[in-house]
This record gives structure tokens, sequence and C-alpha cells, in this order.
């Protein structure tokens, strides 16, 4: 059995501004997965970077109300909802709300830096 609980993970900064902590990835434990899991915060008031992803991702919104982006579709976003976003396409995801935004983020397959592509810092 592999048991992790999201407080014995690392947060770390990520690439596109969000704070993640990984909680499954396959080059991080001995586990038969093609995909990687994340927790990821984004500040109020806060966006992140613009970029995209060779593989698909899905976040699913745990806390908090936003606004995502992909490509040029704009949606809100609150607890509950879930997102799919292609391979290749330009997202990010701004917090609108006056608490933290918090979602999961299922990297299919598993999140590699040199498959992530920032294109606008703000």
């Amino acid at each position: 059995m592999h048991l992790i609980h999201l407080n014995d993970c690392e947060p770390f900064l990520a690439g596109d501004n969000t704070l993640l902590r990984e909680i499954l990835h396959p080059d991080k434990a001995p586990l038969k997965l093609r995909y990687s899991l994340a927790h990821a915060v984004v500040k109020p008031g806060l966006t992140s970077f613009l970029h995209s992803l060779k593989t698909s991702e899905v976040y699913y919104i745990l806390q908090g109300d936003g606004l995502m982006q992909i490509n040029n579709e704009s949606k809100a976003v609150g607890p509950g909802h879930t997102i799919y976003i292609p391979p290749h396409a330009l997202q990010c995801i701004t917090n609108t709300g006056n608490e933290d935004l918090i979602f999961l983020c299922i990297v299919d397959p598993a999140w590699r830096a040199e498959d992530e592509e920032i294109l606008e810092k703000e």
C-alpha cells in the first residue's frame, strides 16, 4: 500500500507560478502509473502564467472561485468543476475570489518539465 498525506509533500512554486505539491508521480515513488497527481493553490487575485503542456491535463476544483482560460475560451469555475485541458492548449487560471483557489491536477502521461512551455509571465 502506498499512503501519503498532503502535508508530507513538499510545496514548491511551479513554472506557471502556482504553489504545487506533487502527491503521486511515477518518478518519485515505485508506482506503476502513467499519470501524475498534484495539489495546486492560486492565491486571491493571482493568475497562473499562460502556458501549455504537450500532454493532457485535468483540473478538479476543490475550493474557491476562478476563471479558467483554455485557448480563446474562458469560463467561471468553482468547487466540484472538472476541467479537461487538451495537449498543446494555451491555458491559465485566475483566482477571482477572496480565498485560496485549490485544485487537483492530473497530467497524463506524467508531468515532465520538458513537456511544459511558459508563454507569458505577468
